[in-house]
């Protein structure tokens, strides 16, 4: 003859096998996510690298992104953003702009300017080697507006630039795979603001984008060696959940700033 089962019994095994079921989902929520797929390391420049034809409009007036270099009023952008520009300035609060003095690179999309403006630089990391598929971190002002976006390095290519003026360069490919919710369509504006690896540190300066391809090319570090100097700056690591703040802090403290170019 079959015992009736007690009533708390049951209950035991019920709570028994809640208690199993959490504790296996927190363990799985718990667990560290696993680092993003990172290839080899990135090859020096060769004869087939792929090229990108870039064609450099006539003179107009535009705005664009730089950032600190040194703390004695040097800035960087790029060079397209000021190149034939018959006034320079930077934004530095909503309706006051700083003129300064330009001088373009003629072996890359570079321009220093200068003004009286100090502020601290970022730091840079020019001589490492970089790494396919790591992340890199755009922060400006893309449309005219405070935004940033995260792109994934592909590959080496070559930028050939014709039009205004005529350039041939190494340049670095990153394929966007995040950017500032509410931004859509070109990322024009972005021209010149800083690419950041994960150490919050400066490796190059965003030149072009290909919007139909969600392709962004930058300067490669070895093309601004000879410009921005080593500084022991201060430098934040970047993460997929925190660069939007990093990118605000930097430009509240006017460290990234808008550039604006007027050609009469």
């Amino acid at each position: 003859m079959w015992r009736k089962i007690p009533d708390w019994l049951i209950y035991l095994v019920i709570i028994i096998a809640i208690y199993a079921n959490a504790n296996r989902a927190s363990q799985k929520i718990d667990a560290p996510h696993p680092p993003p797929e990172l290839g080899p390391m990135l090859p020096n420049e060769t004869p087939r690298d792929e090229r990108i034809v870039v064609n450099v409009e006539q003179e107009s007036s535009g705005i664009g992104t730089a950032f600190a270099i040194d703390e004695s009023g040097k800035w960087m952008t790029a060079r397209h953003v000021v190149d034939s520009c018959d006034q320079v300035g930077i934004k530095i609060s909503g309706r006051q702009v700083m003129r300064v003095e330009s001088f373009v690179s003629a072996d890359s999309d570079t321009a220093i300017l200068t003004g009286l403006w100090e502020r601290k630089p970022l730091a840079s990391d020019l001589f490492s080697d970089r790494q396919i598929g790591e992340q890199g971190f755009f922060f400006g002002f893309p449309q005219g507006r405070p935004g940033e976006v995260v792109g994934s390095l592909l590959a080496r290519n070559r930028m050939i630039v014709r039009g205004r003026y005529r350039s041939n360069e190494a340049i670095l490919a990153w394929s966007e795979i995040g950017r500032t919710r509410g931004l859509f369509g070109s990322l024009g504006g972005l021209s010149g603001a800083p690419v950041m690896d994960k150490d919050g540190e400066v490796i190059g300066v965003v030149s072009a984008e290909s919007p139909r391809r969600g392709r962004i090319y930058t300067v490669a570090p070895e093309n601004l060696q000879g410009l921005i100097k080593t500084t022991q700056a201060e430098a934040q690591a970047l993460s997929l959940q925190s660069y939007g703040l990093q990118a605000d802090r930097l430009r509240r403290e006017r460290r990234i700033a808008q550039v604006i170019c007027i050609v009469r």
